[in-house]
């Protein structure tokens, strides 16, 4: 797969009823990053996927152990940040009560970070593979807060609708009343299983990584590790930031759900994003087919070429048009704890 260009590059104006927040520092690597050591990662083998279920997705890396992103400076800078724009926090469908998605369309700060050069070049190094912040913005510096009841979670078991991203405690997680950052070790199969009996993750197969700051994160195969953000035990304020990449290699699957967004993000900006990012991915196929096809290939492999270099955009049509669905999680079985 030839590399192109470095994903869709992030828009130029800002969609209509969307303003930068005044008087925001400006984003320096320089003095807001402190990236270290690449962590240790787990694979998706660990997790119990087999190798058929591996080979079509981005990379087999399933989560790492935390690693540091931000200095003390820039830690502070996001939590302000993070804080002026939970004006504009909204409900997430049926799993989260409040969250800020498009927040890279109103802080530069945020905008800049999650575009970071330096910040992806670690991302590629821990996931093996090349990747550049998602293609689709609204999954740039999405920000999850607490929710008002504190036997609510803040967020249910899930896997995301996106393949690659990291979560950052934004908040001091060291002060926190649970509200502990959580990962299933096992499929989503048997997830769903579970829930389909009314159970959650067995505690013994449920892994709460020790985030030793703000600023600190871990990386995900998001779309394949089940995880969540469990209930806090009081009230507090508990903010998260989720960050999203794309595998630059466009001949494995895309693995996203961009359907579950309808009606999430602005209908102004998720279509228009949603095809971008189709394309992209159909751009990058199509240059394949025009690089690999010779002379000899039958009807039934070149119709079979075409159709799988343009599936992405044939399923986004498809989507598009059938409209909004139900967000899927694991716990449409619980109890009203949602826990």
């Amino acid at each position: 797969m030839k590399a192109g260009r470095a994903g869709v590059p992030f828009p130029a104006g800002q969609p209509p009823g969307h303003e930068w927040l005044p008087d925001e520092p400006a984003f320096d690597p320089d003095v807001h990053l402190a990236l270290g050591d690449l962590p240790a990662t787990r694979s998706l083998e660990e997790f119990g996927y087999t190798a058929e279920e591996v080979g079509p997705t981005a990379t087999s890396v399933a989560v790492s152990e935390p690693f540091r992103v931000l200095s003390a400076e820039g830690a502070e800078v996001l939590l302000a940040s993070s804080r002026r724009l939970r004006a504009f926090a909204r409900r997430a469908g049926n799993r989260i009560e409040q969250t800020v998605r498009g927040g890279c369309y109103r802080s530069r700060f945020l905008r800049d970070l999650c575009l970071s050069p330096e910040v992806t070049g670690v991302m590629s190094a821990i996931y093996g593979i090349d990747v550049a912040p998602h293609t689709m913005p609204v999954h740039l510096g999405h920000l999850n807060y607490e929710p008002t009841d504190i036997a609510e979670a803040v967020d249910k078991w899930h896997h995301d609708t996106l393949a690659l991203d990291y979560v950052m405690l934004v908040s001091d997680p060291s002060t926190l009343p649970g509200g502990r950052f959580e990962y299933f070790v096992g499929t989503k199969e048997e997830a769903a299983e579970l829930a389909a009996r009314g159970e959650r993750p067995p505690a013994g197969r449920v892994v709460a990584p020790d985030f030793p700051g703000p600023g600190w994160a871990i990386a995900l195969h998001g779309n394949m590790v089940v995880h969540r953000g469990a209930p806090l035990t009081a009230p507090a304020e508990r903010i998260s930031m989720v960050n999203g990449y794309v595998a630059m290699d466009r001949s494995r699957d895309d693995q996203s759900r961009s359907r579950d967004l309808i009606g999430i993000d602005d209908d102004a900006v998720l279509y228009a994003e949603w095809a971008r990012h189709a394309a992209w991915r159909a751009t990058g196929r199509l240059e394949d087919l025009l690089d690999e096809l010779d002379f000899g290939v039958g009807p039934e492999e070149a119709s079979a070429r075409l159709e799988a270099a343009v599936e992405d955009v044939t399923r986004a049509v498809a989507d598009m048009r059938a409209g909004s669905r139900e967000a899927e999680h694991y716990e449409q079985h619980e109890q009203e704890t949602g826990r």
